[in-house]
């Protein structure tokens, strides 16, 4: 097969050296992205006197009618192609004659490929965007929900201090928050268009780079050739963010599997995201947030691949760049179908608000607001702390909470006590009182809660829409 590098050379390509270069076996994911690169860098060669008006014309019709074509079905790509640009290049000059042979003025396939994977990466970070906004809403609905559902605090997965679900998934929405925020500072930071770099010095054709950047929506155009062709930050920058996202879901995940156990018993998965066992008929598995916390080790190599490519290549483009694609195709799709299923898993999840306050109540989480009531009564936090500590060891003892004890029992540890501390350590007080915005008490969320209504509100991708 011809090569559109073949001119120097005299020998075929080994078939297996062919096979192994090639790259249309996942290039062909960019061909949406080439076809509009090509129709924006025709139009701007017409504008410039480099093509006819008839060839510019030509072209452009040529390009449009491959794409209706492949993408109806009526085309199939061709896989013996060595990349999607020689498949898009081969039709079109097969289908439009001479004028095709043109389309290559005045750009490098080295400046074509950075410009795709920068289409295509551009497209995907607003998709998952999308669905992150869906995400926040959803979490921001059960928040509404469950102001004063009260459930156990955590820390070294021991019961700590008394919170409610609302607070707890609060954490998670400002994971998924700033998620959202990463993703918005890679895509203004990615959004400046390579075409026009050529192989790696530009080119001697007149071209208007800021006219094709305008055409295909970027801020304007990359002004080192160099760079734009060997430039894989932005990508290194996604393909991290995703890891990042990835992890807190991982730790949700980790969290509603927890819930989900016996032990527990705090939420119960919708049967349409879980699974039984093939011998224990008893079971009902949690394995979409298991899958989820799985695939986290997935993009997490995806990012770990390409820094490894990237590490020791001198300028400009090298072939070693090729294996951007593969891994990459994979870790955004891997995270985009986790943010839509967990979402809906999520939403679909009933949560026992009785147990979660349950299992307040016999951990122990109020015992710091047991201390702090000692230390309103005078006695020294230390010495507070090592009453509470005694009072625990009498409950663990007995069975009980510290709010199920008597008076008599109480005063035999510290007179200080008096009837009062049932209030002061009941879940209710221990939350309420606690108003410094970012804390669990009803007041503190329900402003929380606004401020998250006023964000959602906000569209970052607003004026974007040009681009894609």
């Amino acid at each position: 097969m011809a090569q559109l590098w073949g001119g120097r050379f005299t020998k075929e390509t080994d078939d297996k050296v062919f096979a192994f270069n090639a790259s249309i076996r996942f290039d062909k994911n960019l061909f949406g992205q080439d076809i509009e690169g090509s129709i924006a860098h025709a139009v701007m060669l017409g504008k410039q006197g480099i093509l006819t008006v008839e060839e510019k014309d030509a072209i452009v019709k040529g390009l449009a009618g491959i794409r209706e074509d492949v993408e109806s079905g009526r085309l199939a790509i061709d896989e013996t192609q060595e990349d999607i640009h020689s498949f898009v290049e081969a039709v079109l000059t097969e289908r439009i004659g001479e004028a095709g042979k043109k389309l290559h003025t005045g750009r490098s396939r080295n400046d074509q490929v950075a410009l795709d994977m920068r289409l295509y990466t551009r497209t995907h970070v607003l998709e998952l965007d999308g669905l992150l906004k869906e995400l926040l809403a959803a979490i921001l609905f059960i928040m509404e929900e469950n102001v004063e559902t009260y459930m156990p605090g955590f820390t070294h997965l021991q019961k700590a201090q008394p919170v409610t679900l609302a607070h707890h998934l609060g954490a998670y929405f400002e994971m998924f928050k700033r998620d959202r925020q990463r993703l918005k500072d890679i895509y203004f930071r990615m959004n400046y268009c390579p075409l026009g770099a050529g192989a790696l010095a530009g080119t001697t054709y007149p071209l208007d780079r800021n006219y094709t950047a305008s055409l295909l929506g970027f801020e304007g155009p990359g002004l080192n050739s160099m760079d734009s062709v060997s430039d894989r930050d932005y990508l290194i920058e996604y393909l991290a963010a995703l890891s990042i996202l990835m992890m807190h879901f991982s730790r949700f995940c980790e969290e509603i599997i927890i819930w989900n156990s016996n032990e527990y018993h705090f939420v119960e998965i919708d049967d349409a995201y879980s699974t039984g066992s093939s011998i224990m008929p008893q079971k009902k598995n949690p394995d979409i947030a298991e899958l989820i916390r799985g695939k986290t080790g997935r993009v997490y190599g995806a990012l770990m691949s390409l820094l490894t490519t990237m590490k020791g290549l001198p300028l400009a483009y090298n072939k070693d760049m090729q294996e951007d694609k593969e891994l990459s195709f994979d870790a955004m799709h891997t995270a985009e179908v986790c943010t839509a299923l967990f979402t809906k898993m999520l939403s679909t999840m009933k949560f026992n608000k009785e147990a979660m306050e349950k299992s307040a109540v016999n951990g122990f989480a109020n015992a710091t607001d047991a201390a702090d009531y000692l230390v309103n009564k005078g006695v020294p936090f230390r010495d507070a702390h090592g009453i509470i500590g005694r009072l625990v060891l009498y409950c663990i003892d007995k069975g009980v909470g510290i709010d199920a004890l008597s008076m008599e029992e109480l005063k035999a540890v510290s007179d200080k006590f008096e009837p009062d501390i049932y209030d002061a350590v009941s879940l209710k007080t221990c939350v309420e009182k606690r108003l410094t915005l970012g804390a669990p008490g009803p007041e503190a969320m329900r402003e929380v809660i606004r401020l998250h209504r006023a964000y959602l509100k906000e569209d970052w991708q607003k004026g974007t829409e040009k681009n894609e």
